[in-house]
């Protein structure tokens, strides 16, 4: 190696071999080159993140549901529902008319009586068993009767009948007072006979009760 000559031969020839080479290797890194673009390009085309061609748009047009209109109102329909109105009164009871019901003082009116006999109901009849006949009493009624205008009964579901009370005395100070000399305060019906008793009340302004009794509830001992 320290020998001259061999020294430049060697350098000359590996200089000429050098020289050679360069131009293979120049055609080899040109090839590597294009290879290497090739394969990038194509490679490019399935890669994920690659831009992909743009999605064809549809034509169709998606259209959402109508909805359904709100029901219409009437212009003149109430806003809230109008509260049942008052039966209207009674017609008149033929052969009846209203009384003037300004206060007595005396209870010979409708309006002051009828508080009195609507808390006495279980008073209004009676039945006794006497002298082998059943005696309907109608005593606490006859004592009010000047605010009414008449007395009903009907004894197990039959007909009514008025009980033919005796007058009120308006001259006096007790009108409602019971004398009993002329007319009796019961009425008679076969002993045993009578189960159920219906007394109607017609008032002196025209208003009505009426209350059904069972012989057990009124029979007296």
């Amino acid at each position: 190696m320290f020998v001259q000559g061999q020294y430049t031969e060697q350098t000359q020839g590996g200089k000429a071999g050098l020289t050679g080479g360069t131009t293979h290797l120049e055609r080899f890194v040109m090839d590597l080159i294009f290879i290497l673009v090739a394969l990038g390009v194509g490679l490019s085309m399935g890669l994920p993140g690659a831009s992909a061609p743009p999605l064809a748009v549809s034509d169709r047009v998606i259209e959402a549901p109508t909805p359904e209109p709100a029901p219409e109102i009437a212009q003149d329909a109430p806003i809230f529902t109008p509260l049942p109105v008052a039966p209207a009164a009674p017609e008149p009871m033929p052969g009846f008319t209203a009384e003037d019901q300004t206060p007595t003082g005396k209870f010979t009116t409708a309006a002051e009586v009828r508080m009195i006999l609507g808390a006495t109901t279980s008073n209004w009849v009676a039945v006794r068993e006497y002298d082998g006949q059943d005696l309907i009493y109608l005593t606490h009624l006859l004592a009010w009767r000047c605010g009414l205008h008449q007395i009903s009964f009907a004894v197990n579901g039959g007909p009514d009948q008025v009980f033919p009370a005796e007058p009120c005395y308006l001259d006096t100070a007790q009108p409602n007072a019971i004398k009993a000399d002329t007319v009796l305060p019961y009425v008679t019906a076969p002993l045993g006979s009578v189960q159920t008793v219906t007394i109607s009340l017609l008032y002196d302004d025209l208003g009505t009760a009426q209350e059904t009794f069972s012989r057990s509830a009124i029979l007296l001992p």
